[in-house]
């Protein structure tokens, strides 16, 4: 942010944030406004990267380090933007439309809050609980590079889209890997049964070894790693523990200025929050009431809300957005069902493909609601998205 800028009248549009979510509703801001001042917040030091990468950087070859696209001060020079790193936003005065950040005020006309989500934690007992990792950003990504160094085997808590990339990745770097999770099957939130024993076999060929139906009650150091052990059943040894158990939408600071929570920071349509000029988006929001932490829900809600902060109130039209799981070793595409349905599945002709072709389908009109394709089956994604959207418009 320029001199001219903070000296000029005209409030700036604060960001709250320099992910993808903050960063990407800045860059469509920028292309629609040249002049407005934009000052951006970060609590780390304003690195763009795409963190999707993180799951997957192990069969890149990559280096944390050079998984950054542009620091702070090229973002800033790429977006016209004032961007303050290692910086703490205390309080939010909607009221006065300021902020509180590390003890000073900041003033701002629209307020944006993309703050993201924090790794959820599992009550562990034993003296290595606190050793467990999590990885939510670059800098956790960093650690565990760095932790995974000396080790040979992995156990990953957490058999959801995150921990499973992390699973194959690891497995196809030579990694011994265990993936524990409670449910059944892997991508149980996200897949049938049926099709999720499919991909779990997939995954067993890839390398990585599957704990179904197991929690972890307690991890111990041992001179050489750590034991993890369940309420029934043989103990787990590994060099390293990674949990992987889902994200909680960083509400504190929207909720202690007093606006509404609903799972992350209740918005309309329109990134709207309940305080006037506060708009959220991404991994702490739930926009129109649902939390979507994916990359395109985050683009397409960055598109719209930037119209509307320039005077353009725009609603968020959210399209069939397919998720796709990169797992080499059993690669996924999937559509979360819309609304109550039935699922028609087809198994892959030769079992050793671990393909699958599941579709949920509205029991009244045919509707395709959603889908889950494995293996070769994800060929057939381009023609799902478009019956689905079809079966939209109409």
């Amino acid at each position: 942010m320029t001199a001219a800028q903070q000296a000029g009248k005209e409030p700036p549009v604060v960001i709250v944030g320099t992910g993808m979510a903050g960063y990407t509703v800045a860059r469509e801001l920028r292309k629609l406004d040249s002049t407005v001042p934009i000052v951006m917040i970060s609590r780390d030091d304003g690195s763009f990267y795409s963190k999707p990468m993180l799951s997957n950087a192990l069969a890149m070859k990559k280096e944390p380090q050079t998984l950054v696209s542009f620091d702070a001060m090229a973002m800033a020079a790429q977006l016209g933007a004032w961007i303050r790193v290692r910086q703490k936003v205390e309080r939010i005065l909607p009221a006065e439309h300021t902020l509180v950040v590390d003890n000073a005020l900041v003033g701002y006309g629209k307020l944006v809050l993309a703050t993201g989500a924090d790794p959820r934690r599992l009550r562990l007992e034993g003296d290595g609980a606190g050793d467990v990792l999590s990885i939510n950003d670059l800098d956790d990504y960093a650690r565990f590079r760095s932790a995974l160094t000396p080790c040979r085997s992995v156990a990953i808590l957490g058999a959801g889209l995150i921990g499973c990339e992390f699973a194959n990745d690891l497995a196809a770097a030579g990694y011994a890997v265990n993936l524990i999770d409670p449910a059944a099957t892997p991508l149980a939130r996200l897949l049938p049964q049926e099709v999720g024993e499919i991909f779990a076999r997939g995954l067993g060929t890839g390398g990585i070894r599957f704990h179904p139906g197991r929690s972890v009650q307690r991890i111990d150091r041992l001179p050489d790693g750590y034991r993890l052990s369940f309420v029934e059943g043989e103990p787990i040894a590994a060099d390293l523990v990674v949990s992987a158990i889902g994200l909680a939408p960083r509400t504190a600071l929207a909720a202690d200025a007093g606006l509404e929570i609903d799972q992350g920071i209740r918005t309309d349509a329109w990134c709207r929050t309940s305080a006037p000029d506060i708009y959220a988006l991404g991994d702490c929001a739930a926009i129109d009431g649902k939390v979507q932490p994916y990359v395109l829900p985050i683009m397409h809600a960055a598109r719209a809300l930037a119209r509307t902060l320039v005077g353009e109130p725009t609603r968020v039209a959210f399209p069939v957005m397919p998720i796709t799981v990169k797992t080499p070793a059993s690669p996924a595409v999937v559509v979360t069902p819309e609304g109550e349905g039935a699922w028609s599945i087809e198994m892959g002709a030769d079992a050793a493909d671990h393909a699958a072709r599941a579709v949920c389908k509205d029991a009244a009109s045919e509707r395709p609601l959603g889908f889950a394709l494995l293996g070769a089956a994800v060929e057939g994604k381009a023609a799902l998205v478009k019956a689905m959207a079809a079966g939209r418009a109409n």
